[in-house]
């Protein structure tokens, strides 16, 4: 069944009895064995069970249960049953005249784990189906239990009265932790390490102009550390977001991740680095080439996704919008001497003859991958194919 784990121990601890008075139904017992199984119950009584026991109902309806069922007791009547209890809770929705306390489940599931520390054994006593307990079997009781249910419909599936017993007073066990609580809690963030995150961030922002207008800086700076201090931020929880700012004070990394141009204006500021290298600008390539970088064309990005993940081209060294020299180029393999060049037609043809001249001067070889017609399922064979290195001369 999931759920249980029949290589983990048992869960333990004194507990009290768990008393049915005349059940109707196998299935009832077997659930209600399901329940006391739930919560590390295991001392079920029976009063004289109308279909004799055992019964091959209830293991069914057990899921599993079988040591409750086992180890279940039959009695002749209930004064046999709770002969050996020190404290008897009797769990009835009727209203009663007798002179007892009446308590919800939890206070009576105090009062149980209160009398078995003291020693005494102590049991709840459960109705029949149809109607309960009679008053002469409330009266053998200490005390009796009624649920804060709707008044209208007050009745419960009897395994339903024992799981809500059985949860009120697993609670109180010594072994109560939830089975998949942590055993060692984070760590809460020290008061240092908030003060040098709340500076950094406020640096940051203070960078990008948020402080705006500046007489409400205070005021945004004190809302922003409560923001903070009311998630009660463990160390590492500090550390994710300080993770987070220098990501975005960085910016997106990688050769194609993307930048913060669309497709479009991608294309254009490709252009406009290619006519600057008309001019001979050469200073700020190392820069430029940067900034081109993150902002990848669409063709751009097709043709890097196979050239670092295609098992046949991923281990040929291409780089992605590098300077030679006074050049950015698109893609180059630098052990292979080979620029791979995108030609989507709209370029200066004396321009890009230069640079090819430039790089054909140098040593590199120079593939030409015309945009037009590029489509991505061809892609990964066509590269292959043009970017094959040159063999060596024999001789």
């Amino acid at each position: 069944m999931s759920g249980t784990d029949q290589s983990r121990p048992w869960l333990t601890y004194p507990a009290p009895a768990i008393v049915l008075v005349e059940p109707q139904m196998g299935e009832n017992i077997g659930t209600t064995a399901r329940a006391m199984a739930n919560f590390g119950l295991s001392d079920l009584r029976l009063v004289a069970p109308r279909d004799g026991w055992p019964n091959p109902r209830a293991k069914a309806a057990a899921s599993g249960a079988d040591s409750v069922l086992e180890s279940a007791q039959v009695f002749p009547d209930l004064r046999a049953a709770i002969a050996d209890l020190g404290f008897v809770v009797a769990a009835t929705a009727r209203s009663h005249t007798q002179a007892k306390p009446v308590l919800g489940p939890e206070a009576a599931a105090k009062a149980i784990t209160a009398k078995i520390a003291g020693g005494a054994k102590a049991g709840v006593v459960f109705g029949r189906e149809r109607n309960g307990l009679e008053s002469d079997e409330v009266g053998l009781a200490d005390a009796i239990v009624t649920y804060p249910v709707n008044p209208a419909f007050a009745s419960l599936n009897l395994a339903q009265a024992v799981l809500l017993m059985a949860y009120e007073v697993s609670k109180l066990a010594p072994a109560g932790a939830l089975p998949h609580e942590p055993l060692h809690p984070p760590e809460p963030a020290p008061r240092e390490q908030l003060h040098a995150f709340f500076d950094r961030l406020e640096f940051e922002l203070e960078r990008v102009e948020f402080f705006r207008p500046p007489e409400k800086r205070p005021v945004m700076s004190v809302n922003l550390r409560n923001i903070i201090l009311r998630m009660a931020p463990t160390r590492q929880d500090v550390q994710t977001l300080s993770g987070v700012i220098d990501a975005l004070v960085s910016g997106r990394k990688g050769p194609a991740a993307g930048g913060v141009l669309n497709a479009d204006e991608a294309v254009s500021l490709r252009s406009l680095v290619a006519a600057e290298a008309t001019v001979g600008v050469t200073a700020p390539v190392r820069g430029l080439a940067r900034l081109v970088r993150r902002n990848p064309t669409e063709a751009e990005r097709a043709v890097w996704t196979n050239l670092v993940n295609d098992r046949r081209l991923a281990g040929r060294g291409y780089k992605r919008r590098v300077p030679i020299g006074p050049h950015i180029v698109d893609f180059v393999s630098f052990p292979e001497k080979t620029v791979l060049e995108l030609d989507d037609g709209t370029e200066e043809p004396a321009v890009a003859a230069r640079r090819r001249a430039w790089l054909v001067e140098r040593g590199y070889r120079v593939v030409l991958l015309p945009e037009a017609g590029l489509t991505a399922e061809a892609l990964a064979d066509r590269l292959v194919a043009m970017l094959a290195p040159v063999p060596s001369d024999a001789g």
